[in-house]
């Protein structure tokens, strides 16, 4: 299997203060990888080492079959990078923008960029700085795909996007996959992540403490149990992110089924629903109560 990214052992302080630490994933060339983690868990750093943008402390971080710190100009040619944030030259205009970013990598992206402005709805005789943040987040996903890259590296890519542009830009995304581009997508929106990735890891800390298909991530037996009515369920292994209303109670729930059913019988339940969780309350763990997949 040929990777699109190896990252093994990777290692970035800044002074003292920890970027990652001991870090290694794969992302093999044609997946939709997922990136997860809250603000602060080493996400971005990772990603701007992936771009040579920052040097590893220690350990190797190859993309397409090359070493970023040795090759890193013949990746770039071949890599579309929409970062967090985004800074253009004032005075400029979205399409003088575009004209720049292709004419960095000496090709004529005209046709595909307009494509690209018309789905996403980009105006692209607007200045600069007269753009909001969403459509400043428009013109950087026009520039990181316009050229066809091989493997599109987003970091948080959909804030400040509407709903709509959402649904497109994720659209877009996946055209781009059937036609075999690599998509590492980082985001601290799970559902983005369950809906549009095949695998994917979480980063805690600086640590890499979960990595695996996001359907297998899933499968971990627990349920939500929502409760109208009253029922005492307090004391129950297997419980937790318990929440209760006035006459409402809802938790997760992975313990002996027949022992919530004693309880339940024993209440007064006016209604009932056991569903499967999302993934953004299986991961809830990893973020709060230190869960580490083994």
């Amino acid at each position: 299997m040929k990777h699109a990214i190896e990252i093994q052992n990777l290692t970035k302080y800044y002074g003292k203060s920890r970027g990652v630490e001991d870090l290694s994933l794969t992302v093999a060339e044609g997946e939709t990888f997922g990136f997860i983690g809250p603000n602060g868990a080493g996400k971005s750093t990772t990603i701007r080492t992936l771009m040579g943008l920052i040097k590893p402390t220690s350990g190797t971080v190859r993309v397409l079959g090359m070493d970023v710190c040795s090759q890193l100009p013949s990746i770039l040619g071949q890599v579309g990078y929409l970062p967090s944030e985004s800074a253009f030259y004032p005075g400029m205009k979205v399409s003088d923008i575009l004209k720049l970013s292709a004419g960095m990598r000496k090709k004529d992206c005209r046709q595909e960029a307009q494509r690209l402005c018309e789905r996403l709805e980009l105006d692209v005789s607007r200045k600069a700085e007269d753009l909001s943040f969403g459509n400043r987040k428009k013109v950087s996903i026009v520039c990181a795909l316009q050229h066809n890259p091989r493997l599109l590296i987003l970091d948080e890519p959909t804030s400040g996007l509407d709903p709509l542009m959402q649904r497109e830009f994720f659209a877009i995304l996946r055209e781009r996959n059937r036609q075999g581009t690599t998509v590492f997508l980082s985001s601290h929106i799970l559902s983005e992540v369950q809906r549009n990735c095949e695998r994917a890891a979480v980063i805690r800390d600086g640590r890499l403490i979960a990595c695996d298909r996001v359907q297998a991530m899933s499968q971990t037996g627990a349920r939500r149990v929502t409760i109208h009515g009253t029922a005492d369920v307090s004391g129950l292994d297997g419980i937790r992110d318990f929440t209760s209303g006035e006459n409402s109670q809802s938790f997760l729930f992975s313990g002996d089924i027949n022992q919530l059913l004693g309880r339940l019988s024993a209440g007064n339940i006016e209604d009932l629903s056991v569903t499967e969780p999302d993934l953004e309350e299986i991961f809830l763990h990893y973020y709060t109560d230190g869960g580490e997949q083994q």
